[in-house]
């Protein structure tokens, strides 16, 4: 790598960084016994087939950077360039990118102290270790931070022509993807010229708020006006010392971009507090400094829990609890288009019975299938031996679902499609658990386009924004009247966003109380206890960005936006979404 590197005179010049400290981990929260959700009183059953999604998710390959997801420490975040001559070789994966790639990253900057204002500032680069010029091509590119994208309390549904509707960077960043919208900051075409870099990402994370919409692609060594707030600083604080309420500054930010090369390009983020001017004014990072980040520095930090491995964690005697991990590699898989249908190779589906329903899996993880053992989750190509085996959540992977729905009765029939979110429950053989009144306890805020036909044959798009919280069942997305013998060719899309919990489902049900079954549990019942087909999933690696409600504050000394209420810590589901136990193990 050292020819390939040639490109970086100064690296001669940077002395090679003396070892550092592995960071601290995030502590671990205590076992939770059991597998499911206690029954309790809130909660009833819908009993109706539950399906695997069919299709598959393509090839594309996705430099996912998601982990560690709350940066305190500098260093690599990800590097797909090769391990050779560089100071740490483990921080690099050695995988080239060409042709059609996705890049996406979701991270959050924290303060070591309350009066931590400085910027953080991700980087990301490109380089083309050939001999010849490499084209690389920005098909669409989107990126948020919280300040411009604040959580904002919203209802259940609310329709979504225009993209102004939103909650979160990542909420707000997928819905700009799926409209079609992009952002000027990046070029069209690039070319790199042989065994030369590109400054993809120079993106800052402030601290404080700016008084500009602070884009991804910040010049280097432009200065960041207003002088951060300096003063004792600890290397890492995780947790609010004790007795005192007030929580740490944080701030976080979304990306998205879809690319394609016509030669190889290695890829790496990086994280990096502003540089100071001579004045003491902060600056963005220079291309120079990124990469002697790149060849001299170790792995950021701090590290997130380390995972699970599916397959000997399968093979043992499951007591001990599962880690998903945070994702830091390359996954494979951009898009994931399904046709359901009553046969695979068939072309229509269907309707339920009047009062009853079908639902197909979105985004199942392992042990979180919703009884189909359909693990939905992105395989990685690369990755990080402290980081996820599979990209749990399939963040910002495109989900396209027809739904060819056919009425084959002789009357007119009433259709609902939904999105649902419900309680996690591996054991039930036929049906989903629901809350009547879920907690305040957001899984999924997102934009969902639903394409069909009216009466008169006309083709009509309406885009939907959702907000679901533990064990909803969900508003209507769409009512349709289909009449006897007829065809509605429905298209359900999404883009997953990060500040999402898996797993959801769609569901098509059909108007009537003839057959609907609905089981009310007991008021005094038993928790169910743990079982060896199903074990105590450990949600505190933080597989989703739900604690974005706590974690990625859109302000942060004069935040006048609104906020979602966070989650408490006596909450008695131990099956528990993947980052709000990451978020107990911040807390004290």
């Amino acid at each position: 790598m050292l020819t390939a590197l040639a490109w970086l005179p100064l690296v001669q010049a940077v002395a090679i960084a003396p070892p550092l400290q592995a960071p601290p981990q995030i502590a671990a929260v205590p076992p939770i016994e059991g597998t499911a959700l206690p029954r309790i009183p809130n909660e009833f059953t819908s009993l109706y087939e539950v399906r695997p999604l069919p299709g598959q998710l393509d090839t594309t390959p996705v430099f996912n950077s998601n982990s560690p997801e709350l940066i305190q420490q500098e260093g690599i975040l990800l590097s797909t360039f090769p391990a050779d001559d560089m100071a740490y070789g483990d921080a690099h994966l050695d995988f080239s990118f060409e042709g059609r790639f996705d890049f996406f990253a979701h991270h959050i900057a924290r303060g070591a102290a309350y009066d931590d204002r400085r910027t953080l500032f991700v980087g990301g680069v490109l380089y083309n270790p050939s001999d010849e010029p490499v084209t690389v091509t920005i098909e669409q590119g989107v990126s948020y931070l919280s300040q411009d994208a604040p959580f904002y309390d919203l209802p259940a549904l609310r329709m979504n022509p225009n993209g102004e509707v939103f909650a979160g960077p990542g909420s707000r960043t997928v819905t700009d993807f799926l409209q079609g919208r992009g952002q000027p900051q990046w070029p069209r075409r690039v070319v790199i010229p042989p065994e030369r870099a590109y400054l993809l990402l120079n993106a800052p994370i402030p601290l404080r708020r700016l008084p500009f919409a602070a884009d991804a692609t910040l010049p280097p060594g432009s200065v960041l006006p207003g002088a951060p707030i300096t003063g004792s600083v600890a290397p890492v604080a995780s947790v609010i010392p004790q007795g005192d309420t007030r929580e740490l500054p944080s701030n976080g930010r979304s990306l998205l971009l879809h690319m394609s090369s016509d030669g190889p390009v290695y890829a790496a983020t990086l994280a990096m507090y502003a540089p100071r001017t001579l004045e003491g004014q902060e600056r963005a990072p220079t291309l120079q400094e990124w990469l002697a980040l790149l060849v001299n520095g170790n792995l950021a930090g701090p590290r997130d829990i380390a995972p699970s491995d599916p397959e000997a964690y399968q093979d043992s005697d499951r007591s001990g609890r599962f880690f998903y991990g945070r994702v830091a590699g390359v996954a494979e898989g951009s898009q994931w288009e399904a046709v359901a249908a009553d046969s695979p190779d068939g072309d229509r589906l269907t309707i339920p019975r009047p009062g009853e329903a079908i639902s197909y899996v979105l985004s199942t993880v392992d042990y979180n299938t919703f009884g189909t053992q359909q693990i939905q989750s992105a395989p990685m190509l690369a990755r990080y031996s402290d980081t996820a085996f599979r990209a749990h959540g399939n963040y910002g992977i495109h989900y396209s679902v027809k739904l060819p729905l056919y009425n084959d009765s002789d009357s007119e029939q009433r259709i609902v499609v939904r999105l649902q979110t419900p309680l996690q429950d591996e054991t039930l053989p036929y049906g989903l658990r629901f809350l009547r009144n879920p907690p305040n306890r957001i899984f999924f805020r997102g934009t969902v386009r639903v394409q069909y036909q009216t009466a008169s044959g006309q083709k009509q798009t309406r885009y939907v924004h959702l907000v679901q919280r533990q064990g909803d069942e969900g508003e209507p997305l769409l009512r349709l009247l289909l009449p006897p013998q007829a065809q509605n060719n429905v298209v359900v899309d999404l883009i997953y966003p990060p500040d999402a919990t898996p797993p959801q489902v769609l569901t098509v049900s059909t108007a009537g109380i003839a057959n609907t079954r609905v089981f009310e549990p007991p008021e005094a019942a038993t928790p169910p206890t743990a079982s060896d087909s199903e074990p105590a999933v450990d949600d505190s690696d933080g597989l989703s960005d739900s604690t974005a409600e706590t974690s990625i504050a859109p302000a942060v000394e004069n935040a006048g936006d609104p906020q979602e209420a966070s989650p408490t810590n006596d909450d008695p589901d131990p099956a528990r979404p993947m980052n709000e136990a990451a978020a107990d193990a911040e807390r004290p």
